[in-house]
């Protein structure tokens, strides 16, 4: 890790400088900017481990520990937080229809982990070229598409009931003030619309009482108040996240279990995680105009093995956060010294259980508006990924694998090996892409191999602080 070096006074940025990674500014500024990072990280870090049935406290503490990890392993020259990813969630609500339990989908995202740090330790030997060749924007666009539609039936079929017209109007409001808020608060839109969410579904409660709608705790249809404080009351106001009792419905941390099946299910991330890793670094060495090739490897050991760690004890996986990105952009501010003081920040966070029953707490309507918004975007992010990287899709070469291995991902089709073993869904879906367009370039003819198939990687437009990209930011 560097030694910061003071950035001119400490206090002032003149016009046309920026703070580069290896400087700061004052302490109090320093940690005051490490406070923004945290609140523009914070609605995305803890929704999805509610999502994913995990301890959204744990995993907001562990965001912490792991942004400071991140930072020793690549040598404090990538300013990045890293928050919860939402790469795994396909993989694990799959887990959870097969009745998985908590300590089964942390195994399989550790050994999700395991491999994206050794896939790193290659890339770091044999340059990040190697990441391009094996997943092309084609397939890695397949991969995060296939990942973020097969999550449909999950909105529909646990959140949405829970409280139709408040996901209804959850979902209206996200998509409004993603579009008409700008600068910061844009890159807050879903914590600012998840706060509204809870105060509606609690003045509900209060004006018109208990709705009858189905409860996944009692898994049924049940007469319930929508938020449902019991927890929090009881909760202390310091200590550390609690430890799991699934019998008692308590999760929290928690040893792994290892499943083969399920950590096939969860795989498939670890592409979406190369892809989110390599546009990081490629985003952040264009706004810093330095060349970071040469840490693609350590970015990816460095998130890999966070994952390991927070997983190992129950926790979320990690991934580098594009909000964050917007708020460096923002304020010029690209000190490493600021992300190392959110760090602590959100770990001192992490040890309010008070603090983590309340987001625990967050009514099912209102995931339901949130999530059918999220899950979209990440299906859209493959598109993204085709369109920046200009792929033809008029090619065979390129349609005919991605289309096969799109609707058997999206239609959770299932391939049974034995009675005990079979690939469904995103697992299978990511199979066939892969290895239907590699089988498909070695037999195609030259002059249609990798003919429009974004081979290459194009600069990034770094974002100006006005207009955030909400999409890359949100995963």
């Amino acid at each position: 890790m560097p030694i910061w070096t003071l950035h001119g006074d400490g206090k002032t940025i003149a016009p046309g400088e920026v703070v580069a990674p290896s400087e700061r500014l004052s302490w109090g500024r320093t940690i005051g900017l490490g406070g923004q990072h945290v609140v523009s990280m914070f609605g995305a870090t803890f929704v999805f481990p509610i999502i994913m049935g995990l301890n959204p406290q744990l995993a907001v503490m562990l965001s912490g520990f792991c942004t400071l990890f991140f930072l020793l392993v690549v040598k404090g020259r990538i300013p990045s937080y890293l928050g919860t990813s939402a790469a795994f969630v396909g993989g694990i609500a799959a887990i959870r229809a097969q009745g998985g339990t908590s300590a089964q989908v942390t195994g399989a995202i550790l050994v999700s982990g395991l491999v994206l740090a050794g896939i790193g330790v290659l890339i770091h030997f044999l340059g990040g070229g190697v990441v391009f060749k094996i997943l092309p924007p084609v397939v890695t666009g397949a991969v995060v598409m296939l990942i973020g539609f097969n999550l449909a039936p999950v909105v529909a079929g646990t959140y949405w009931p829970q409280d139709q017209w408040v996901a209804l109007t959850v979902m209206v409001v996200l998509v409004v003030a993603s579009v008409a808020l700008r600068g910061f608060l844009g890159r807050v839109a879903i914590f600012l619309t998840l706060l509204f969410g809870y105060v509606l579904s609690w003045v509900l409660d209060l004006t018109t009482g208990m709705i009858t709608s189905y409860d996944p705790v009692a898994g049924g249809v049940t007469e319930h108040f929508r938020v449902n404080w019991d927890g929090v009351s009881s909760a202390s106001w310091i200590g550390l996240p609690p430890f799991s009792d699934e019998a008692n419905g308590i999760v929290g941390i928690h040893a792994p279990s290892f499943s083969l099946t399920f950590i096939v299910l969860v795989l498939p991330g670890v592409i979406a995680l190369i892809a989110e890793n390599a546009g990081h670094v490629k985003a952040v060495a264009e706004i810093t105009k330095t060349d970071l090739d040469p840490m693609m490897g350590r970015a990816l050991i460095g998130d890999g093995l966070a994952t390991t760690i927070a997983t190992s004890v129950g926790g979320s996986p990690t991934t580098t956060y594009a909000e964050n990105i917007g708020v460096m952009a923002a304020t010029k501010v690209y000190s490493t010294a600021a992300y190392a003081a959110a760090g602590v920040i959100a770990m001192l966070l992490g040890f309010s259980p008070k603090f983590g029953a309340v987001i625990s707490a967050t009514p099912g309507g209102v995931l339901g508006g949130i999530t059918v918004v999220l899950y979209g975007i990440i299906g859209l992010l493959g598109a993204k990924i085709w369109k920046e990287n200009g792929v033809d899709f008029g090619n065979p070469l390129n349609l005919m694998p991605i289309a096969a291995g799109l609707i058997i991902a999206i239609g959770d089709t299932e391939l049974a090996f034995t009675d005990s073993f079979s690939l469904s869904g995103i697992a299978l879906g990511t199979i066939v892409v892969i290895g239907m367009y590699h089988l498909c370039r070695v037999i195609a003819p030259k002059d249609a191999d990798d003919a429009g198939a974004g081979g290459h990687t194009p600069k990034p437009t770094a974002d100006d602080g006005t207009a955030p990209d909400r999409v890359g930011q949100l995963t």
